[in-house]
């Protein structure tokens, strides 16, 4: 056994086992049933072109002095991203615990109730510090947030508005440039029309239906919008602040100016800059927008014992069930690094929340107050945390780097300085000899922070907030640790059994790729940093784009997009501007097969696209003779084609070359959806399969962790034609000579979490990649002869297998009073969280295990389903009383003296003779979803607002 080889700790079947599991399925090797399961003309005819695997070790070393050449300045270059103190319990306990950051999405709220609840203290502490009525779970980053909230106020125009088609939206000049950039791709294919202005001229103009405001501005000046925001809601114009989460402690909120919609970020909450993300953006807004809001949302309801019980909320709500008629392709959010700030609140409280937001100011106005004694004049009327200084930029910078420290220059006479938490008297002196030794005059020293305050009286916050036990009792490090295991025992993650989710692929995120993520070479490097302190950065990114250009086949790539939407985003918006340079902009329609992901219709209403919807054949592949039909029927206008392959139905369509091949013929390009990526990497790829661009979800093929929902990141790879409209940034120039405007904030997106992803390609190598896939498939089809004789299984490939995912038909269980989600509530008193339910069919469960997962894990699985599917058997359908209706069982219902149930206790929690060892007690009992959405409660209210009227 090779200890040192890495794919031997990443792929979970032994060698011992693969005699016994090929047998079960039916084949002599692995390359036969490949051979079975990939159609031979798209095979790959030789390996990836990857450097030869490392080791874990010499990956260890290799990243570390890659990390060397990072170049930590201190930096108070601000716009949107700070230093912080990463709070010592918070990042052992949660950022670099597996416990947190392996979980998935809670979309199963019984196993899910620690994570739920870290999420509610997030909105909650939203909600209070911009005093709006509702916020969501987190979006991506701040730019892509204000974009989300410009669509949603386009969206509730009044309906005279809608009649007029009144398309224009006020931005502030204030505003960040990344963000004014995002704007103004999101703006153009829904059209609206974007003004940027000062909002002091501003005519209020019935012509307008929606304004943003920064606050504080980009150079820190302070404004007092109140006047502004009266006057545009006299004129029905509806505002949205991008507000500095932390200044929120020291100034009135927005809601309390009349704001209908508030983003912004909380990375100055506990979590590291890491070269921009990830980060969890806010966004909060008014009750009565609810409907439209992007994102998810964490509400309050009860369990059947009408216990308080977390669910997301709204479920039908999540824009990409819309489909086409979507305003957001939002399906996601940055959930781990929102429990991070989340907590960050609930450990340092109100109380700490305004020291520290006191203290930041006051670093300002001390530092403001030295300079203008050395002649350096501040030029803000009032400010927050940034200062707006006069003096020669190139001197000062030339100094200010000599000394490893970096500020923001506006002009050639013009600097910013953005004061942080981690700012000290020392770093105060540091900067006042900085401009000392630049002016060629006498440095000085303070000794202490002034008392002075350069917030206007009329800003200055009086209203309370966090004022729930949970932000006023976990202050001691003892405490706040308690706390955290606390919520950590109430969730199902990876490091207690497999999560087998179809289209989800929950592998395993190796220690070993995770560990650079808390080096300070890595974690604390500003995204608007010189180039050349990051090139320990742009050598790794730069590296993983090759990496992926290799596997997909392509020839560029952009690691931009933070999400797997953005991504779908990214590439249609990229095909866009193709056909726009070639004076093809007509070109608008989109073919969409019925079976597609629902964010791919979202993604392409956003891009301004016709969706046209292609029927799929009774064995769940594309129809050809229908998409045929449709191409050429569009065939002036045709712009694209989104396929997902394998298929959504986890099948390799034979028929794939001959359906790009068609639409290429009409005109279009094809966009192939990268969630099923991990079933191809080494095997086939886009290109081959004649794709022009797809995106790949790193936090599915590339062990990147979900995190409970997010972080994830979604690079788009495109072929050569496509190569010059890759996106680019407003402050450092990325992407293609003809790149269209920013899709995220930061140049590189989510870049801290993209060592990850580094780390599995660069240790896995070629060999081990293919294996990786080889033994999803090998899983699956595994998985899948188990079950064949207790489930049917809808869809195969011609040879009767499955890629790398298969579905259970469950529908016919309804016979007996069954249905698939209480199959799923069933599979947590087993100690595991279900499969994908009802995608992409209604009543099903779709299933991957993964190459991560050994035999006995898989087996472990296998035999709970199997014995769910006898006490199916068992059941009536006017037996509302059973083991199935009842589940999950908690531990609280095994311990009472009254059991009331028709089955003993030891079926109800240990069914299976393994569950005794490693028991998983689900905390709350079913959640009644429809009481929580008929009293809507997103924040840790008083117990009393839990009493339904």
């Amino acid at each position: 056994m090779r200890t040192d080889a890495f794919a031997l700790r990443h792929i979970g079947p032994r060698e011992t086992d693969l005699q016994h599991m090929l047998k079960t399925i039916g084949v002599e090797s692995i390359e036969q049933l490949v051979y079975e399961t990939l159609p031979d003309d798209i095979r790959l005819k030789a390996p990836l072109n990857l450097d030869p695997a490392m080791t874990e070790y010499e990956f260890a070393n290799h990243i570390q002095e890659l990390g060397k050449k990072n170049k930590v300045f201190k930096s108070y270059i601000g716009l949107g991203y700070h230093p912080t103190i990463v709070p010592a319990p918070i990042q052992r306990n949660i950022f670099e615990n597996p416990g947190w950051y392996t979980a998935y999405t809670p979309y199963q709220a019984e196993i899910a109730q620690g994570r739920l609840e870290a999420i509610l203290n997030f909105q909650t502490t939203v909600i209070e510090l911009t005093g709006m009525e509702i916020a969501n779970a987190s979006l991506l980053d701040e730019g892509t947030a204000a974009a989300e909230a410009m669509a949603l106020l386009f969206d509730v125009r009044t309906r005279d508005q809608k009649k007029n088609n009144t398309n224009k939206f006020f931005v502030s000049e204030e505003i960040l440039p990344q963000t004014l950039s995002i704007l103004q791709t999101r703006s153009t294919p829904i059209g609206i029309e974007l003004v940027v202005g000062n909002h002091e001229n501003f005519d209020f103009s019935n012509e307008f239906f929606g304004a943003i405001l920064q606050y504080p501005g980009k150079y820190g000046q302070v404004n007092d919008y109140s006047a502004f925001v009266a006057k545009a809601k006299e004129n029905e114009i509806k505002v949205a602040f991008a507000a500095d989460i932390l200044s929120l402690a020291a100034l009135t909120s927005p809601g309390e100016m009349g704001a209908a919609v508030v983003v912004g970020t909380t990375q100055r909450f506990g979590v590291p800059m890491g070269y921009g993300g990830p980060h969890a953006a806010f966004f909060a807004t008014k009750d009565e927008y609810k409907r439209s809001m992007p994102g998810r949302i964490i509400g309050v309801s009860i369990d059947v014992n009408g216990n308080r019980a977390l669910r997301m909320a709204l479920g039908t709500r999540e824009q990409h069930i819309k489909r086409e008629k979507a305003t957001s392709n939002i399906c996601t959010a940055q959930v781990l690094l929102a429990v991070m700030a989340g907590m960050y609140a609930v450990y340092h409280g109100p109380k700490g929340l305004q020291y520290i937001a006191g203290k930041v100011h006051a670093s300002a106005v001390t530092a403001a107050e030295a300079l203008n004694k050395l002649g350096v004049y501040q030029t803000n009327t009032a400010y927050f945390d940034t200062i707006l200084v006069k003096a020669d930029a190139q001197k000062v910078k030339a100094v200010a780097e000599k000394n490893e420290v970096n500020f923001f220059y506006v002009d050639a006479d013009t600097i910013s300085i953005s004061f942080n938490e981690t700012t000290s008297i020392a770093d105060i002196n540091q900067i006042i000899s900085i401009f000392a030794e630049a002016l060629g005059k006498e440095t000085f020293t303070v000794s202490e922070l002034t008392a002075a305050s350069q917030l206007p009286a009329s800003l200055e916050r009086t209203s309370s907030f966090l004022t729930h036990d949970v932000f006023n009792n976990h202050h001691s490090e003892s405490q706040i640790m308690r706390y955290i295991k606390k919520l950590e025992r109430k969730d199902l993650s990876l490091n207690h059994s497999m999560i087998s989710l179809g289209s989800c692929t929950m592998k395993l995120n190796a220690a070993s790729e995770m560990l650079p993520l808390s080096m300070p070479n890595w974690n604390s490097i500003h995204p608007f940093a010189p180039v050349e302190q990051a090139e320990g950065y742009i050598t790794m990114l730069k590296k993983l784009e090759e990496q992926l250009n290799v596997i997909t086949g392509f020839a560029g790539t952009t690691l931009q997009p933070n999400s797997g939407a953005q991504g779908e985003y990214a590439g249609l918006m990229a095909i866009r501007a193709y056909h726009l340079s070639r004076n093809e902009g007509h070109r608008n329609v989109c073919l969409i097969p019925s079976s597609a992901h629902g964010t791919n219709p979202a993604s392409a209403a956003m891009a301004g696209m016709k969706i046209i919807v292609t029927k799929t054949t009774p064995e769940g592949n594309i129809d050809v003779e229908d998409l045929r039909e449709k191409a050429i029927e569009h065939k002036d206008d045709l712009s694209c084609l989104m396929v997902t392959y394998p298929s959504t139905h986890g099948v390799f369509e034979s028929s794939i070359i001959e359906i790009t091949k068609l639409i290429h013929e009409n005109g279009g390009l094809v966009y192939m959806d990268g969630a099923n990526m991990n079933a191809q990497v080494g095997l086939t790829n886009p290109a081959t399969i004649g794709a022009d661009v797809c995106h790949l979800n790193l936090h599915k093929t590339f062990a990147i962790p979900h995190g409970g929902g997010g972080p994830g990141v979604g690079p788009i790879c495109v072929n050569e034609k496509l190569v010059p409209f890759l996106p680019t940034n407003p402050i450092l120039k990325v992407g293609g000579d003809q790149a269209i405007t920013a899709i995220s904030s930061a140049p590189y997106g989510s870049a801290l979490v993209c060592l990850i992803s580094y780390g599995y390609i660069t240790m896995m190598g070629a060999e081990g990649l293919k294996s990786a896939t080889e033994h999803a498939i090998l899983n699956a089809n595994y998985m899948k002869a188990r079950f064949e004789g207790h489930y049917p299984i809808l869809y195969t490939g011609e040879c009767g297998r499955a890629a790398h995912e298969m579905i259970l038909d469950c529908r016919s269980f309804k016979e007996n009073g069954i249905e698939v989600g209480d199959i799923a509530k069933r599979l947590m008193d087993y100690g595991f969280h279900a499969p994908t339910v009802s995608f992409p069919v209604a009543g099903t469960l779709m299933i991957e295990p993964t190459e991560s997962e050994d035999l006995a894990e898989l087996d472990r699985f296998c035999d709970a389903l199997i014995s769910i599917r006898k006490e199916i058997e068992a059941a009536t359908a006017d037996d509302k009383n059973n083991v199935l209706k009842n589940a999950p069982h908690t531990l609280a219902m095994l311990t009472t003296d009254n059991w009331d149930f028709p089955y003993t206790r030891e079926k109800a929690a240990y069914p299976l003779e393994y569950i005794a060892e490693n028991k998983f007690w689900p905390s709350v009992r079913r959640v009644d979803d429809a009481y929580g959405d008929r009293n809507l409660i997103c924040s840790c209210a008083p117990i009393e607002a839990y009493m339904e009227n």
